[in-house]
């Protein structure tokens, strides 16, 4: 089984490394890809670079403009284009190892209902590891921020992983950002595409937005390489993620709710109850079967 992989790069104003992604995309020991690429209208030279490499491989290489409407717009129009069975994204300053495509592949073929494989990855600093040391307590190792089930490698029901622990807990991307994630194409028709609104967490919504449907395979290795600059790590911060978490929970409740564990239903149903009475509904029922 050899299916066709496209390799989804949304793009702006990347020239600083990304002549280093496109030649990890073009060196993969996978050979059957085509490379994807979505610009929001770079102003500098990410294009000209990326068309030089139109010499130095056989690889088709398509590049689409697209009118900037929001990097979920982008994420959108980049998987729209691509002609694969599978989606494989790389972000401009991320880097793929030449094995990613296909240890990633060896699981996402194995059933036909595995929607999502993900991976470790290392983590390239633009300054001293040690001025990264609170982002990297809680974001250097996410897989380990499960209940203890999902450390091993292997493919899993993506129920099971809803059902854990842990969920809503710190890390909440416990699967990690999309240069680490191989996507089935189906899974688009399926729950539609990643969520325009949100600005900073549309990554694991969608994640966690699959699974109830599909499986989910784990790659024990670092297959990719994860670009940390400063305003990534910023955007960890909760004051930055303020206004997406608002509408990420009343998105959890609408998709995933009666996927949890009860405590994390209790979890979710507190986080959402400044824009909604759902909890104090919630509450009251309760009281009124105890006092029965």
């Amino acid at each position: 089984m050899n299916p066709l992989v496209s390799i989804c790069i949304p793009t702006y104003n990347g020239e600083k490394y990304i002549a280093e992604a496109m030649t990890s995309a073009i060196n993969q020991t996978y050979k059957n890809v085509e490379i994807i690429v979505s610009d929001d209208a770079s102003k500098d030279n990410t294009i000209k670079i990326i068309e030089s490499f139109n010499e130095k491989t056989n690889i088709p290489i398509h590049i689409f403009h697209h009118q900037p409407s929001g990097i979920g717009a982008n994420w959108n129009h980049c998987v729209k284009k691509a002609k694969g069975d599978f989606v494989k994204f790389l972000f401009q300053d991320d880097v793929l190892k030449p094995t990613c495509i296909e240890r990633m592949i060896k699981l996402g073929v194995t059933n036909t209902n595995v929607g999502l494989v993900y991976c470790k990855r290392e983590i390239i600093f633009d300054r001293p590891k040690n001025e990264y040391t609170g982002w990297l307590e809680y974001y250097e190792n996410l897989h380990q921020s499960w209940d203890g089930l999902f450390i091993s490698e292997g493919v899993k029901k993506g129920a099971d992983y809803l059902k854990d622990k842990n969920l809503f807990n710190k890390p909440k991307n416990k699967i990690g950002e999309p240069t680490a994630v191989l996507l089935n194409k189906k899974v688009f028709n399926k729950v539609g595409y990643f969520n325009k609104k949100l600005k900073q967490e549309l990554d694991f919504e969608y994640w966690y937005r699959l699974m109830p449907y599909f499986n989910v395979a784990f790659v024990d290795e670092k297959l990719v390489s994860f670009r940390l600059h400063s305003n990534q790590a910023t955007q960890m911060n909760k004051k930055n993620s303020t206004k997406d978490s608002k509408l990420l929970y009343l998105l959890f409740l609408k998709n995933i709710f009666y996927y949890l564990d009860a405590t994390q239903k209790k979890i979710l149903l507190k986080r959402v109850s400044i824009n909604t009475k759902i909890y104090f509904i919630y509450a009251r029922i309760r009281k009124l079967i105890a006092s029965k």
